[in-house]
């Protein structure tokens, strides 16, 4: 045969009745029909051994012989894979119908099986006996209420979350909704986020829909939700306006539309201006910018010269101090002396709360273990080939774990998520401090904060913003990622979360992170960034008509052979280009349904 198919039982359960209100010439007011309910994951392997996978939720009623089994034998969770020569599924019809049914089709009047993937959201309600209300995307599709008279109601929704994504809804703490992402996205998300050092996805093969990623769980919990609001909306122009407008300030988008209609706006930038970077901020203009007393003068000039060329490596210990904010600008020798006596004082009674901690209490608390135990294997993978960093026993790594673990003294709410040690790490190698390093990085997490909470904010929202950025710039090329499944620029997903950290070369990084702490030539240099990288890339991403997969590897693959000072100069060059464009006029349009 041309392929196996290969079937594997989640979850398998009897007892589970529905109560039907039938009230067929009212002989019955209230019928109990036992059943049972399975959920089964269906793997297709083809000839060129892809994989394909699905999964498939289904009740049947039991036969009348067939005795309900106790609860410590009614669940049965295969380990290995059951080989099944031909089993169908077909989607039943839930209306009682009419005229009377014989024996058999009585049993097969109920059953009813449904895809994961076109499920919507589960309602659970506990009242005498634990139910679930089943909500299929399609409306036209009701079901009926399932009772587990035995119990088992968590233990069937834990084997779903193995196929799916359930969270609660907001408006109501009953209802589950259900995500699924597509199988293109799965299989791909370990070539998205993995790399030898970064390790965070290395069971997602195995297990796509469980892996919790450690701290980077919220990656996971992002992606459904973008999933799931793709499938529901699609943002208005003027949303994409305000989003555009909030990206680079001073930018006014006129858009035109019709009821029921989008209009596709070609917009012409006029020509992309040259730009030239600059040098390095040298020891003696860092001291001509100071007055006797230390003051630093002239900022935005200085903040001018760093943008343009960033800084000379010598001065990155003091000026990165000023660029986070942990040092006023015009602050005072003095003055800055003072700041970091008090400072070092409160991280050293900070890592004391941590220190102080005795293995029986920390045996009491779950966060602090967590936090720990993520730090420790972080720890050991960050930076291994720098030589601030290798070696066993390396000072350089136990001053990054005790920063991480301080930090989480700092901030109880947010802990410790994976990624945030890729932001420490050049910290600590520029500062050569722990406490310098310690108070530039909680300087440097205010900044990044929205990207590792546990609704991931910020990176919905710059995602969001870079789309519709690039949407402005390269319609053709927005459309083609569009046409690729690819429109979300879930690729870009590492490039934000950690700034670039795992794209560029360590001295790339120092360079460019300097560069946006300026300010210059406007808070998102980030997603200028972005769109730099894309523009030189698209023309082989198009030529070559790569798809989901083949963007997804390209783009992983770049890792390390960027030049940081072509990127920055060409999305400077962005930003003026837009910037000379105010008042941003369609010249030619073309409507087409919303579909």
């Amino acid at each position: 045969p041309n392929f196996l198919t290969l079937y594997q039982v989640l979850f398998e359960q009897d007892g589970v009745f529905i109560h039907s209100n039938s009230n067929d010439d009212c002989i019955e007011q209230d019928l109990l029909i036992s059943g049972s309910i399975r959920v089964v994951d269906k793997v297709l392997f083809s000839k060129s051994c892809n994989r394909d996978s699905s999964s498939v939720m289904e009740w049947g009623q039991s036969a009348e012989e067939r005795p309900h089994q106790g609860l410590e034998t009614q669940h049965s969770y295969e380990t290995e894979w059951d080989m099944v020569n031909a089993i169908s599924f077909k989607k039943k019809t839930f209306s009682n119908g009419d005229g009377a049914l014989n024996h058999s089709q009585e049993r097969y009047r109920w059953a009813f099986t449904f895809s994961v993937t076109d499920l919507r959201t589960i309602t659970v309600k506990v009242d005498s006996w634990s139910s679930l209300f089943f909500k299929l995307k399609d409306t036209s599709i009701s079901l009926p209420t399932l009772y587990f008279h035995q119990g088992g109601v968590s233990e069937f929704l834990d084997s779903l979350r193995r196929c799916a994504m359930l969270s609660e809804s907001p408006e109501d703490e009953s209802c589950l909704l259900v995500s699924t992402v597509n199988k293109t996205l799965s299989q791909s998300f370990e070539n998205l986020l993995d790399d030898n050092n970064f390790g965070l996805v290395h069971k997602l093969k195995k297990d796509p829909y469980v892996t919790t990623l450690g701290g980077f769980s919220k990656v996971t919990n992002y992606l459904y939700d973008a999933f799931r609001g793709a499938e529901e909306q699609q943002r208005p122009p003027e949303e994409r306006a305000d989003l555009l407008g909030e990206v680079i300030p001073g930018l006014e988008i006129n858009h035109q539309e019709e009821p029921g209609f989008e209009v596709i706006t070609r917009v012409d930038l006029g020509v992309r201006p040259d730009v030239q970077r600059g040098e390095p901020l040298s020891p003696e203009q860092w001291g001509g910018h100071q007055d006797p007393e230390g003051r630093v003068v002239n900022v935005p000039h200085l903040k001018q010269v760093i943008f343009k060329g960033g800084l000379c490596h010598m001065l990155r210990k003091e000026v990165w101090k000023f660029l986070l904010g942990y040092f006023p600008w015009d602050s005072t020798l003095e003055e800055r002396k003072a700041v970091t006596r008090d400072k070092t004082d409160e991280y050293f009674r900070m890592k004391l709360q941590w220190k102080s901690v005795s293995e029986e209490q920390e045996r009491r608390n779950s966060k602090l273990r967590d936090n720990r135990s993520l730090i420790e294997k972080d720890v050991n993978r960050t930076d291994r080939t720098n030589r601030f960093y290798e070696g066993i026993d390396n000072p350089g790594l136990v001053l990054l774990h005790d920063i991480l673990m301080t930090y989480c003294m700092f901030d109880f709410d947010l802990g410790y998520v994976q990624g945030m040690s890729d932001l420490l790490s050049p910290l600590l190698f520029v500062m050569e401090n722990e406490v310098d390093a310690f108070w530039c990085f909680v300087s440097f997490m205010d900044q990044m904060h929205q990207n590792f909470e546990e609704q991931m904010q910020g990176m919905k929202t710059q995602l969001v913003q870079l789309s519709s950025l690039l949407r402005l710039l390269d319609l053709n090329f927005w459309n083609y990622l569009e046409s690729q499944d690819s429109g979300f620029l879930y690729f870009c997903f590492r490039w934000l979360l950690i700034r670039f950290k795992r794209e560029l070369s360590f001295p790339d990084v120092l360079r460019l992170w300097e560069v946006m702490w300026t300010g210059l030539p406007c808070q998102n240099l980030h997603l200028l960034v972005c769109c730099s990288i894309l523009d030189s890339e698209k023309q082989k991403i198009m030529e070559e008509n790569y798809g989901f997969n083949e963007i997804l590897k390209h783009v992983n693959e770049l890792s390390m052979k960027l030049d940081i000072e072509e990127i920055l100069r060409k999305a400077e060059a962005i930003c003026l280009q837009i910037k000379g464009c105010k008042s941003v006029e369609p010249t030619e349009s073309h409507t087409k349904p919303l579909q």
